[in-house]
């Protein structure tokens, strides 16, 4: 797979998978989206800027997406929509990029005779955990406009490896975090809020339990799926096999950040009842049997890293601490 397309590039971990890829001695192609300020997104931070081939456009846009899946092994689709509170404002986007942006990737990576396509979902599909840990084999539950134009965006590309024998693997991440994370997720939401100095911070339920984990993890998850013939039409989850409530991960950054905080609930950023996903618990065993992947960040280490670099100034002066981020 030397020529690899991503898609999402300009994005949190599409930035961190662009640069893993081309440190192993990948060729990539970096689909950021169309803006007109002709900003590349997290990509403007990379070292690896002048080693990569950025273009800009919309995965809504089918020729567009033929164009640049020209000439190219391996896809990594990462394009999406992923605030869950936005999606409660605005499912038709949801529809047209998660959906409709995923239907145009397939199209134009089987027409281009592309050797594989990684496709991106996310354990939001499974929703709140009926059995713990979370297999590939649980229900999927769409408890919010996300995670169903998710569901769909994976049964779309699933799909296309069943009727028109197109190499796809869904690759479905557990809750990453790490440098460059937006601030609407709640790691970065603490640490900011912190950072700049706050003796009170707002966050929402912190009694739910996820499976966080660190940015290069998930690249090397990606990387490894992308590179084993084993996991072709395979769902396959990345993640730690290990939980923590928000509670407890809002209590690991104050001693990490030797912090006093207090925090408090802020009613906008609760969910709706039966929206929030109360637990998430990663089996990984499908990804070790196919990959021989194992994580290689602890979740302190990885928050640490995560510390350092939101604290530096540069960093920090980027993010809206004062501000909901949805």
């Amino acid at each position: 797979m030397k020529q690899v397309l991503v898609t999402g590039a300009d994005g949190f971990i599409g930035s961190h998978l662009v640069e893993m890829l081309v440190a192993r001695g990948f060729e990539v192609r970096a689909l950021a989206q169309y803006n007109s300020f002709n900003s590349w997104g997290w990509l403007e931070d990379v070292a690896c800027k002048k080693d990569i081939e950025v273009v800009c456009g919309d995965v809504r846009d089918p020729q567009f997406c033929r164009t640049i899946s020209r000439d190219i092994d391996t896809v990594f689709h990462l394009a999406a929509l992923i605030a869950i509170p936005y999606s409660y404002q605005a499912p038709d986007s949801y529809v047209d990029t998660n959906i409709r942006g995923t239907l145009n990737i397939c199209q134009a990576a089987r027409d281009s005779g592309v050797n594989r396509l990684i496709h991106t979902s996310t354990s939001e599909v499974y929703g709140t955990a009926q059995y713990v840990p979370i297999d590939e084999k649980h229900p999927l539950q769409p408890q919010s406009p996300y995670s169903a134009s998710k569901i769909a965006a994976d049964a779309m590309a699933m799909s296309f490896y069943n009727a028109f024998g197109l190499p796809v693997t869904i690759a479905r991440p557990f809750n990453t975090y790490g440098p460059r994370q937006s601030a609407r997720a709640v790691i970065p939401t603490i640490i900011t809020q912190i950072a700049n100095g706050k003796k009170q911070i707002s966050l929402g339920d912190v009694s739910p339990t996820r499976d966080f984990n660190y940015v290069e993890d998930t690249c090397r998850g990606f990387i490894a799926l992308a590179e084993s013939e084993q996991a072709i039409g395979e769902t396959v989850n990345i993640g730690s096999n290990f939980e923590i409530s928000v509670g407890d991960t809002l209590n690991l950054i104050k001693t990490i950040m030797t912090s006093d905080v207090e925090f408090l609930i802020d009613e906008q950023r609760l969910r709706p009842e039966k929206s929030e996903v109360s637990r998430l618990w990663c089996d990984n065993g499908k990804i070790k049997q196919l990959t021989g992947f194992n994580p290689q960040v602890s979740l302190e280490d990885g928050l640490r890293r995560t510390v350092e670099w939101f604290c530096d100034p540069d960093n920090l002066k980027k993010y809206k601490a004062d501000i909901y981020n949805v």
